[in-house]
């Protein structure tokens, strides 16, 4: 496999390298269908690729097209895109089959050109197989994956609606006064990767024995995003499962790691990966997944709408209007799920997020 994405990375470059010349030359732009036109002819030139199936080649093609499409519309956006790299040795890590030349069996996977490998099949599969991408990690480990058509596995209606507000004092507090603790995955093990890498930076360019450390450090590194990713499945399947419409906060986590005194904490709670799985999680159950602007969700009263400052260092809220104490993130969680039902048509009244007292 090592073999085939090697062809892959060459062809890669050769294709870019083909664009890059043909405009600063000539001023002529490649297609997608002009390029894979060409490898019967490279074919005959490099016999290598010969060994890689023929699908897989003309999928080389088709992520140069899609790459120099991005390029093009964030320049026309108006934003300063960088133009497509070339791909050095042990940066091109996937090959796809889009339609066919592969086979799944009990503990195997037929990759046409390459053969039958062994696999750990950790779930079995549903519906019909569309596409197999196989991957290789930093830790020197290789996924298969596999796409497929299934029909909608809709869950028993529920009545019940949550709201959910992010946080880091908490990861998430919902509107029925529950909380999800915030697990800090990268902060438990941020010693060991610090000593993981100082022990690689120790350690000549080049030699093997680097090599071995730099493996050690993905392994810390693949170590974190796995539970990371555990935890935003475990809690986001328990949600969908016993709630029919939940609403979530529209954050803008980008901006919000601009903030250099919380920007390790906020990547280290990966809130877009567990409201992604919460999102496509609930489209797939059919139920009811709603994401509200959080403008002042904070900092206005749940019960009668007074709005008033609130530092972060205020972790209750105290109402001078209607006598409300609450903690702020339970109360903001109230005013979530409020502004999802409203936002739906499915309350008469909202607390007003557009007028502060």
């Amino acid at each position: 496999m090592q073999n085939v994405l090697n062809e892959c990375r060459w062809l890669y470059n050769h294709f870019l390298e083909q664009r890059k010349a043909a405009w600063e030359e000539r001023q002529e732009s490649f297609s997608l269908y002009d390029q894979i036109k060409t490898l019967p002819t490279l074919k005959q030139e490099r016999p290598s690729l010969n060994a890689v199936h023929s699908q897989v080649l003309q999928n080389v093609a088709v992520r140069i097209d899609l790459a120099f499409k991005a390029f093009f519309r964030r320049v026309r956006a108006g934003e300063k895109p960088g133009y497509p790299r070339f791909r050095g040795a042990g940066w091109y890590d996937s090959f796809t089959f889009p339609q066919g030349g592969y086979l799944l069996k009990e503990n195997a996977v037929y990759l046409a050109k390459v053969g039958e490998v062994k696999a750990v099949i950790h779930r079995p599969t549903q519906g019909h197989f569309k596409t197999c991408c196989v991957k290789r990690i930093s830790t020197g480990k290789w996924f298969v994956a596999f796409t497929c058509e299934v029909a909608e596995q809709l869950l028993p209606e529920s009545t019940e609606s949550i709201g959910v507000d992010l946080g880091l004092n908490s990861f998430a507090t919902l509107s029925n006064g529950d909380s999800i603790l915030n697990p800090r995955f990268f902060r438990v093990d941020e010693k060991a990767l610090a000593k993981a890498q100082r022990r690689l930076s120790k350690q000549a360019p080049g030699t093997p024995a680097r090599s071995r450390r730099r493996k050690i450090v993905a392994h810390v590194h693949e170590r974190i995003a796995n539970r990371r990713l555990d935890f935003a499945h475990q809690h986001s399947r328990r949600i969908v499962n016993r709630y029919g419409l939940i609403a979530v906060e529209d954050l803008n986590v980008n901006k919000m790691v601009h903030n250099h005194c919380l920007a390790k904490s906020i990547a280290d709670a990966a809130w877009s990966q567990f409201m992604a799985g919460l999102a496509y999680k609930a489209e797939s159950a059919g139920r009811r997944f709603v994401a509200v602007n959080p403008a002042y969700t904070s900092q206005t009263c749940s019960k009668c709408g007074h709005r008033q400052a609130m530092p972060l260092s205020e972790r209750e809220f105290r109402c001078p209007c209607c006598g409300l104490v609450l903690n702020r993130d339970h109360n903001a969680s109230l005013n979530i799920l409020a502004l999802g039902l409203q936002s739906l048509g499915l309350a008469q009244e909202a607390p007003d997020f557009s007028h502060g007292e």
